[in-house]
């Protein structure tokens, strides 16, 4: 007499490996901040300094550039730790002069991109 063999866990196991599996592929999708945007430098000069802080900090913090710049024409993507829970934020250039523009209030939870722009003396963003 010949005896089947019950395998009716092993199509269980495989569903449950390739859950994990898809879990673990989508994390680094979710390790992003709601808040993440690209900044693009369209001001006609070079940016030294980025200064990004929440609305309701009385401290701009640190250089988000670090030693690096900013040149006309290129972008940044700016990323938040995914804990970061702050609606409003405000931004702060400064080129090599020391000469600064800041912008106050921007809800980084409906923005992705922000285009800054510099002319005749006057300064503006697009915000998409």
């Amino acid at each position: 007499m010949k005896y089947a063999r019950f395998n009716g866990l092993r199509p269980l196991r495989a569903l449950v490996a390739l859950c994990l599996l898809s879990l673990l592929v989508s994390l680094p999708a979710n390790a992003q901040g709601k808040q993440d945007f690209t900044l693009v430098n369209a001001t006609g000069v070079e940016i030294h300094e980025l200064y990004v802080s929440p609305h309701k900090s009385n401290d701009w913090e640190e250089d988000i550039l670090g030693q690096d710049t900013l040149p006309d024409g290129d972008s940044v993507t700016i990323h938040f730790s995914p804990k970061e829970r702050a609606k409003l934020w405000d931004l702060k250039v400064v080129d090599k002069g020391g000469n600064s523009i800041e912008w106050e209030s921007l809800n980084l939870l409906e923005i992705s991109k922000v285009t800054l722009h510099y002319k005749n003396g006057k300064a503006w963003a697009d915000i998409e």
